[in-house]
Parts: C-alpha cells; sequence; structure tokens
C-alpha cells in the first residue's frame, strides 16, 4: 500500500491486513463455489439463496444479526446494518449482488465454479461481476466488527468505534435479470435495507491504462435499456414457390435496417471524460478523444474512424457504445419446416438508450428505420425497461471516492464516467440514492477486464484484490467517520 500517514488503512498493523486478505481471497473462493446461477439451473435451483445464507454466516460469525428474504424461492437476498453514534447523517450502503450468469464450460481453461487459484489469478464465474466485490465490502465489514469486538463492544448493537453514520450491507438476487427477485422487492418492500446518503456498487474505480496512463474510470452514470420484440407477418405458403413476403426475409430486412450505428450524441458526462482523458494523454491521442466529443458530425466521424484504428478494439468497442444509443438485434426465431415459407417471425432487439432519450423516442427511431412499408408490417411491444441513470460528479462522496484513489495510486487519473450495461443502480435511483460504480482494482496494464465480464475464463488478479481492499475501507471509515 501507498498511502499518506493519515489514511485510515494505515492504522491497521501488517499481520491485520494479512490476515483480512488471506479472509478476502478464501470468502470469494467460497462464492465462486456456489452456483448462484441465474436463471436457476435444475441442478442448482436455490443457488442465491444457498449464497446469502453463506454470506448471513460469516456476518454471523463477526457477531452480527443479518436477515436475508426470498420473495421467490431459491432466491436470497441478504442485509445487515452496522449502527454508528448517530451523529453523521444517514447511511452509507455497501451494495452487491450474488447471482452470476451461466458458464458453458466449454472453452474455459478451468472450471467455471472450482475457484481455483492460478498464476496469482482465481478463476471462475463471478470473480470480477461482481463476486469479487461481495468479498471485499464483506472485508470491510469484518475489520469493522473485529475493531468493536476487541473495544469489548457487541457490534450487533453497539455502535462501531469511529463511525458517525450507519453502514448498511445489502446484497441481492437477480441483477442479472433486472432485480424483480433482488433490488426491485427490496425497494418496495424492505427499502430501509438501500435507504442511504449515498452507496458504491460494482463497475468503477477499476484501472484501465491507455498510452502508459493509469485511467480510473469512476462510474456516475449508467444507460437505460429498452428491449423491444418485433413480430414481423407475412405469408404462409409452400417452400417451392417463393414469395417476397416470406416472414424470414422480412425479418432478415429488419435486422439489416436496425444494424447500422446510431449518430454520436456527447452527454455532459461523457464530454467531461473524454476531456480528462484527453488532457492525461499524448498529443496524437488527445485530438482523438476530443475530435469524438466535436459538435461536427464529420469530425467526430474522422475521429471515431481514428479511434479504431489506433485504440485496443475492446476499449474502442466499449466507448463507442456510451456516445450514442445502441440497437442490437440478438435473437431471432422463424420457421416451421424447411419447405414451409413462414408467416411469421420474431426479432428480438436490445436497445441502450443514452440519458436524455425517452423509451418513446427509441421506439420512433425504430420505426423511422424500418420505414413505413416494412413498419406496417411488424408489431413492435417493449418487453423490459429500464431507465437511464445518473449520480452527482462532485460533492462530498464522489470527491472522496477520486482522492482515496489518488492517495493510494499517485499516479491515478480518476474521471466519472458511464457504463453501457445495467446494475442495481436502476431501482436505487428509485429512492433518490446516489449510486457510484466503484470496486477499486488495480490491473495489470495487458489485463482484458472488459473482455471478462460473463466472458471465458472470467478471473481477478490475487494482487488487484489485495490493493482495493485498503481503498475501500479508507472510503468507509471516511464517509461514516
Amino acid at each position: 500500500m501507498t498511502t499518506r500517514a493519515g489514511a485510515p488503512s494505515r492504522e491497521l498493523d501488517a499481520m491485520t491486513w494479512e490476515v483480512a486478505h488471506a479472509r478476502l481471497i478464501e470468502t470469494l473462493r467460497d462464492l465462486i463455489r456456489i452456483r448462484s446461477i441465474n436463471p436457476p439451473p435444475p441442478e442448482a435451483p436455490d443457488g442465491e439463496l444457498v449464497a446469502a445464507r453463506y454470506v448471513a454466516g460469516l456476518l454471523q460469525e463477526a457477531g452480527l444479526e443479518p436477515e436475508i428474504v426470498e420473495p421467490v424461492p431459491g432466491r436470497g437476498s441478504v442485509h445487515v446494518r452496522l449502527r454508528g453514534d448517530g451523529s453523521g447523517g444517514e447511511p452509507f450502503l455497501l451494495l452487491s449482488h450474488l447471482d452470476v450468469v451461466p458458464a458453458p464450460p466449454d472453452r474455459w481453461t478451468h472450471d467455471p465454479f472450482a475457484a481455483d487459484l492460478s498464476d496469482g489469478y482465481v478463476y471462475g464465474r463471478g470473480t470480477v461481476d461482481m463476486k469479487g466485490m461481495v468479498a471485499m465490502e464483506l472485508g470491510v465489514v469484518r475489520l469493522l466488527t473485529d475493531q468493536a469486538r476487541a473495544a469489548g463492544l457487541d457490534p450487533a448493537g453497539d455502535p462501531i468505534p469511529g463511525l458517525r453514520r450507519d453502514l448498511l450491507f445489502t446484497c441481492t438476487a437477480d441483477e442479472e435479470a433486472g432485480g424483480t427477485a433482488g433490488a426491485k422487492w427490496i425497494v418496495d418492500h424492505r427499502p430501509d435495507w438501500l435507504r442511504a446518503a449515498g452507496a458504491v456498487n460494482e463497475c468503477g474505480g477499476v484501472t484501465v491504462t491507455v498510452g502508459g496512463r493509469r485511467l480510473y474510470p469512476i462510474q456516475v452514470a449508467e444507460k437505460g435499456y429498452a428491449a423491444y420484440r418485433i413480430t414481423v407477418r407475412g405469408t404462409w405458403g409452400h417452400g417451392s414457390m417463393p414469395r417476397p413476403d416470406n416472414a424470414a426475409v422480412l425479418a432478415a430486412e429488419v435486422i439489416a435496417r436496425l444494424a447500422p450505428p446510431e449518430p454520436s450524441r456527447v452527454t455532459p458526462v461523457m464530454a467531461r471524460f473524454l476531456e480528462m482523458a484527453a488532457s492525461a494523454m499524448p498529443p496524437a491521442s488527445a485530438r482523438i478523444l476530443r475530435g469524438l466529443a466535436s459538435d461536427d458530425h464529420a469530425t467526430a466521424a474522422e475521429a471515431a474512424a481514428s479511434l479504431t484504428a489506433a485504440c485496443d478494439p475492446m476499449y474502442a468497442r466499449a466507448l463507442s457504445a456510451l456516445l450514442r444509443d445502441t440497437i442490437s438485434p440478438d435473437v431471432i426465431h422463424a420457421g416451421i419446416k424447411y419447405n414451409v415459407i413462414p408467416g411469421e417471425a420474431v426479432v428480438e432487439v436490445d436497445c441502450r438508450i443514452l440519458p436524455g432519450t425517452s423509451e418513446a423516442q427509441m421506439r420512433t427511431t425504430l420505426l423511422e428505420r424500418l420505414g413505413p412499408e416494412l413498419a406496417a408490417a411488424c408489431d413492435i411491444e417493449l418487453f423490459v425497461f429500464g431507465p437511464p441513470v445518473e449520480a452527482p460528479a462532485d460533492g462530498t462522496l464522489f470527491d472522496l471516492l477520486v482522492s482515496t484513489i489518488v492517495e493510494h495510486d499517485p499516479a491515478a487519473i480518476p474521471l466519472p464516467a458511464m457504463v453501457p450495461f445495467a446494475t442495481d443502480a436502476k431501482q436505487t435511483q428509485r429512492l433518490g440514492v446516489p449510486t457510484y460504480g466503484f470496486s477499486p482494482l488495480l490491473l495489470d496494464p495487458d489485463e482484458r477486464f472488459l473482455e471478462r465480464f460473463h466472458g471465458v475464463d472470467e478471473r481477478v488478479s490475487v494482487d488487484a484484490l489485495r490493493w482495493g481492499l485498503p481503498v475501500l475501507y479508507d472510503v468507509v471509515r471516511r464517509f461514516c467517520g
């Protein structure tokens, strides 16, 4: 650790940190071995509940009294509250989720649920999304309860030494499918589990090394999502006599018209991100980044082409998605038999919308893309929607996240950012809780972190976790102290 003498983490001795780091890795590996897959497979129908009970057991061992809810059989969420002395205002929320997406093992080099420790990495589904953060948050909670017990206090009821505001730990089910059986249910039935002055969640405070500079995007915004089911009407017939109103052919035209990218639109968050990143980059890279933010479409298009040629495709793809509304046709159903012309086809489309775009505007865009004649053969049904989310990119909590990152990595360049995917911040926004993506990790420059989410060989570095735990501890201690 490289921190100023005044950092709360510096007050703990080396042995305390060794124990905490060892517990962190053990906890993460235990969590990975629990198949909390969403949607629940037949062989593990209650994985999220098993994971919630495991977390609750650790909290009980720490002297706390956690609660578990199970709004749908097998779908468990867990919560606990650590008390401050009441003088510091509303609580601070450590938010996370227990569920993971499926992990077909075909191309993995390690069993996705074995939690192998190899070459300094923990492998397994959920290491980055987001059981690593669950383990870090638990690590902070257990450090605080250790200190309370050492002072002769009962962590379940007595104020934790040094905390002026309460600390909430809430770990949910069902985040990977919109939170209906998790955070959404909690907002509707147990809002006290989430209501806070601010929260930290997944997907931020992680190193992005570009041009030799270490950037740390802190998530202050996320795109919304609107998923549509487009039913395409054609005419049934015999395959020996092709016809132009074959629903499969029409569906192919639907996909062809929806697939090209939308024009770019730079939101205030991304304008600030691009300018701050440009200020830290070499001149050639800075010109590209500033060009992306240009109001002149030709300049922005030229910069986008330069970005694609000069930048790692992983980063170029992510940045492109953050500068426009996106339309991704992902599922198509058509036909019943090789020699029957289908009279109906269904295309499911994943649209991700920027702050400032409404669902009605997105639907209008789809209709305009299809054109009057093709649109007349289609029925468009919205089947899931989540609004964009934004939190202030300034103020006490955001400024604390920035300063703590720099304190632990003096070469860090923290900057506010948006992410293209969705988190449980969609739900905490309903309670007015500013929620930041902040799961701090100092990564090797060559690590393909963005590709680990839902990907093959998902993994996280042990050293990155060891770095992140005291960062998160310092944020909690300072914001609650």
